[in-house]
């Protein structure tokens, strides 16, 4: 696989976040806005490992 494959599939993926954006929860923005504490929010757990060669991370369940 030459580097040709590598950059066309981070091509896709930089569009797909350009472009794509997921549903926006106004409510608990509001709260966090207004200082509230909102009992439905929960830290994001990153189990990415990263790759060697610098493409995307591995991600395990």
């Amino acid at each position: 696989m030459g580097r040709g494959r590598a950059k066309a599939k981070q091509a896709k993926i930089a569009r797909d976040l350009k472009y794509l954006s997921p549903p926006t929860d106004f409510a608990a923005l509001q709260h966090e806005l207004r200082g509230e504490p909102h009992s439905v929010a929960r830290p994001v757990e990153d189990t990415a490992d990263w790759s060697d060669d610098g493409d995307l991370p591995v991600r395990h369940p």
